[in-house]
């Protein structure tokens, strides 16, 4: 083979794998191409307009109805003294539901995360919040709290009031009565006397019999 010839046949050779590198390259460019008209039929999928018409469901309504015995988030019906803690437009008395030991339970455990911080384990305004410099609130063994009726704190816990925000988000409505129950405990603690206790109690303190 002459020298010239050789020559010609390894620059072929190089200009061949050049192409074949180049294959890859064109393919991936080709697929680019294709990528807008996919990414346009996704932008366009069907879908319903807010109160658009539809002849798929009998009623010709593309809204469907809310299934029945279903609430939504943030709609519990505001009528009665369970949710408003009102009777009428007053603050109620009293509780929606018995009071027992499983719900002071219940109270206290949801009083000592949700309301200790600011209000203080025993109720006296002095918890950890107020202590690093924020607005102290008041204590439950004043007067007017202790007279205050369940349903004022009913409505402080569920609307906010002064700086406490609305807990009606972190707290549901039938911890809030417990937690008002276990408010009631705390201010009969302080002021409380040992008649104020069951006869077995009071034995069990006393060493005594009932």
């Amino acid at each position: 083979m002459s020298p010239g010839k050789g020559r010609r046949q390894k620059a072929e050779g190089r200009r061949g794998a050049a192409k074949r590198r180049k294959l890859p390259l064109f393919l991936l460019l080709s697929a680019f191409c294709f990528l807008p008209s996919c990414r346009q039929k996704m932008s366009n999928q069907p879908k319903y307009d807010p109160l658009e018409p539809s002849d798929f469901f009998a009623d010709g309504m593309s809204a469907r109805p809310r299934i029945p015995g279903t609430v939504a988030r943030g709609e519990l019906p505001l009528e009665g003294f369970l949710v408003t803690g009102k009777i009428g437009t007053a603050d109620g008395d009293g509780y929606p539901f018995p009071i027992t030991a499983a719900v002071m339970d219940r109270g206290q455990e949801r009083f000592n995360i949700y309301c200790s911080p600011c209000h203080g384990r025993g109720g006296d305004g002095n918890g950890m919040i107020p202590s690093r410099g924020l607005r102290r609130p008041p204590s439950y063994h004043t007067d007017a709290l202790r007279n205050a009726k369940t349903g004022h704190f009913f409505d402080v816990m569920t609307n906010g009031f002064g700086a406490m925000p609305t807990y009606a988000v972190q707290v549901p409505v039938n911890d809030r009565w417990a937690i008002i129950a276990y408010i009631r405990a705390l201010q009969l603690s302080r002021n409380g006397t040992i008649n104020d206790l069951p006869p077995a109690q009071r034995a069990q303190l006393s060493g005594g019999a009932p």
